[in-house]
């Protein structure tokens, strides 16, 4: 009786790497790899296009939002102004010299002599205010016959820029055969704050806001989200209510904004009767939202840091608080501070919390204290965005790239303190 040969189990059979099956698999397997490098690449390119777009289309039209049309009107002073002197228009005599000579009827006067009984149509409802305005900047233009260039109608602007009501291109196309209309740098752009004319309009009531705003946010959410953040990881004891602490602080960094909105005009508003539509409660309210990304940005730095700068500290003789505040803190301050500024750039960039407390005052002038009526640069972008009147279309996407400005420029500072401060182990 002959024995059986014991058979080869397959982990102990020879690969042959040169057979068709294994060619087979090897080819389908760079196959493979081909294909994902491809779907990255177009995953890329796809959102490079997005990124492209948003980019063109802001720009193209928030472009002109930095360009004004101008008329010029020419104004024969001393005799519209009782022959004045320029030492009237300084000083505390200003406000009565003013309104003595009455500014409004001399351009409603000087516009008729002009362009005709309906000439004003050509202006903007608020160009004599540009008119005073210079007066004011220079006193002696009332000493002769000046050409001022003053802001035209909204329509006639567009007409300028794009496309127009007919009677609007019309008297553009009347006023470039005259040589009496320019296109120049809108500066009231970025001086200005909001109104009722968008020829008028500007940004810095709003982007004053969102500085004060931001300030508050800063000076209350950084130094509690950090001190929070070093108790956490430093000294707190690891327990059920440290574990329940550190669970909250996650789930409130996901919470939607709008909850903080409500969590704002809730506490501050209605039960510390803190003034509505003030920098100091859009401050507090954006502080809330912003300390749980502190914190768990601040707690990600401070455990970077290795365990021997610890043992080495404490081996020379320092103290707990001493371990912690002269050697962690500072090799954790560049992760510290790079979570902060992106945290207070997604701050920057709210709106839903900022409307729940009323942040959306009709603000003419910019807020000059904590207590002050002010908005914010998304606020009011949003209710641009709402206004009937075309000529606010322009506006509202130049504020856009205001905000995308301010926003890039928070994040190229982060990158920076990154990289300036970072230490290498």
């Amino acid at each position: 009786m002959t024995a059986t040969p014991p058979t080869a189990s397959p982990s102990s059979r020879k690969t042959d790497w040169m057979g068709d099956a294994m060619q087979r698999r090897i080819a389908r397997r760079y196959a493979a790899e081909r294909r994902f490098k491809f779907l990255g690449l177009a995953a890329v390119a796809v959102s490079s296009l997005f990124l492209a777009f948003l980019l063109v289309v802001m720009v193209g039209n928030g472009a002109k939002g930095f360009v004004t049309t101008e008329a010029t009107l020419t104004i024969d002073l001393p005799a519209a102004t009782g022959s004045i002197s320029p030492d009237q228009l300084t000083g505390p005599q200003l406000s009565a010299t003013m309104a003595s000579i009455d500014v409004r009827r001399i351009f409603d006067q000087a516009v008729q002599a002009q362009y005709g009984e309906d000439g004003a149509r050509y202006f903007a409802s608020t160009a004599w205010t540009a008119l005073r305005d210079q007066l004011v900047e220079n006193p002696n233009l009332v000493m002769g016959e000046t050409s001022f260039w003053l802001p035209t109608s909204s329509d006639i602007d567009r007409a300028a820029k794009d496309r127009s009501t007919p009677e609007a291109e019309r008297d553009y196309a009347a006023l470039t055969k005259a040589g009496e209309v320019r296109q120049s740098f809108n500066m009231q752009f970025l001086t200005g704050s909001d109104g009722t004319d968008p020829a008028r309009v500007g940004i810095w009531g709003a982007l004053k806001g969102s500085l004060i705003t931001m300030v508050v946010t800063l000076f209350l959410a950084f130094p509690v989200g950090v001190l929070a953040a070093v108790y956490l990881e430093e000294y707190a004891p690891k327990n059920r209510f440290t574990d329940l602490i550190e669970v909250s602080i996650n789930n409130l960094a996901a919470v939607p904004s709008i909850i903080f909105g409500l969590l704002g005009l809730a506490v501050f508003l209605q039960f510390l009767s803190m003034p509505r539509s003030a920098a100091l409660v859009g401050g507090l309210t954006l502080a809330l939202m912003t300390m749980p990304v502190i914190v768990i940005a601040a707690r990600n730095a401070i455990k970077a840091v290795p365990p021997s700068i610890r043992e080495a500290a404490m081996g020379v003789g320092a103290s707990p608080i001493q371990v912690v505040f002269h050697h962690v803190l500072p090799l954790a301050i560049p992760g510290i501070m790079t979570g902060t500024i992106i945290g207070m750039a997604r701050a920057l960039g709210e709106t839903a919390p900022l409307l729940m407390i009323g942040m959306r005052a009709f603000t003419t002038t910019p807020p000059d204290g904590l207590t002050d009526p002010a908005t914010v640069l998304p606020v009011q972008i949003f209710l641009w965005s709402d206004e009937v009147n075309r000529g606010f279309v322009e506006k509202t996407s130049a504020a856009i790239i205001v905000l995308l400005v301010f926003l890039l420029t928070m994040n190229a500072i982060a990158v920076y303190l990154r990289n300036r401060f970072e230490t290498r182990w």
